[in-house]
């Protein structure tokens, strides 16, 4: 089902990006054109669909090229190294050749998950960061249990710019990202009352550094514990976002959606 129990959209800000949806994923086969109606009658028009592995990229790009509100990444997540291969790398190069992407991404490390090996994930990392500066792509990077690990492998590559998605490291950390240029992705654990660190982050952190999400099908956003994420729940974040910063709900998603359109080169019309 669709969901349709979500905040009124502000009326002064009929765009709205969701920077990093799995709208690609399975779970959506069944309804994604209604999913997708629902949250651009919202007003969340325009979304960032990374990839997982290879396998993933083609079914992107087919979706990305039916709606026009969609915009592909590719990438190789760490939580899917058994389906990676050294060979990979060039299929990459070769998909984000003909310039269509607009980030490079999913990728990162995941030291959440121990059976993961941990120098296999690294090799696959920087392989992307490098090829990333290469290309003059943004980045889209995960981090769990692993933002320091991240933030050092970032220095090893100056110049790349891009967003920690589901951030949930220290202010600290996040202060280091934003020196480096790097955005953060904030979506449905901003709408928990216990997550005290990262809602903190959020009231303090420069509005320029923001960018809302959902990561659907996962993370849903507080009183949707167990359910399918949408794109149309990031309405929740928007209004979460905007009382923890004393601000308008108009003038957090008119700097979110500036900032990921400025990101990833996207453009919005009202």
């Amino acid at each position: 089902m669709t969901d349709n129990s979500h905040p009124p959209a502000p009326h002064a800000a009929p765009w709205l990006v969701d920077s990093h949806v799995h709208i690609d994923d399975a779970s959506f086969d069944r309804d994604r054109e209604q999913v997708l109606a629902s949250a651009a009658e919202a007003g969340v028009r325009l979304m960032v669909v990374p990839g997982i592995d290879a396998a993933s990229w083609p079914r992107i790009a087919r979706l990305c090229d039916r709606h026009a509100g969609l915009a592909p990444a590719y990438g190789l997540h760490p939580l899917f190294l058994a389906r990676h291969r050294p060979g990979h790398l060039e299929l990459l190069r070769e998909r984000l050749g003909d310039g269509r992407a607009v980030a490079l991404g999913e990728i990162g490390l995941d030291f959440y998950m121990e059976e993961l090996d941990r120098a296999q994930q690294q090799y696959y990392f920087e392989a992307q960061l490098d090829l990333a500066r290469e290309l003059e792509l943004p980045v889209i990077v995960h981090a769990r249990r692993a933002v320091e690990e991240v933030l050092l492998a970032l220095r090893r590559f100056p110049g790349l710019h891009g967003v920690v998605h589901s951030f949930a490291g220290s202010e600290q950390q996040a202060e280091r990202l934003f020196e480096m240029g790097f955005l953060l992705g904030i979506g449905g654990p901003v709408t928990y009352p216990r997550a005290k660190r990262l809602r903190h982050l959020v009231a303090r952190m420069p509005i320029q550094f923001l960018l809302l999400e959902t990561d659907a099908p996962d993370q849903p956003s507080a009183g949707h514990q167990g359910e399918r994420n949408e794109p149309v729940r990031m309405l929740g974040t928007l209004q979460a976002i905007a009382a923890l910063r004393g601000e308008s709900p108009e003038a957090i998603a008119a700097a979110t959606t500036a900032n990921a359109c400025r990101l990833f080169g996207l453009q919005a019309h009202g």
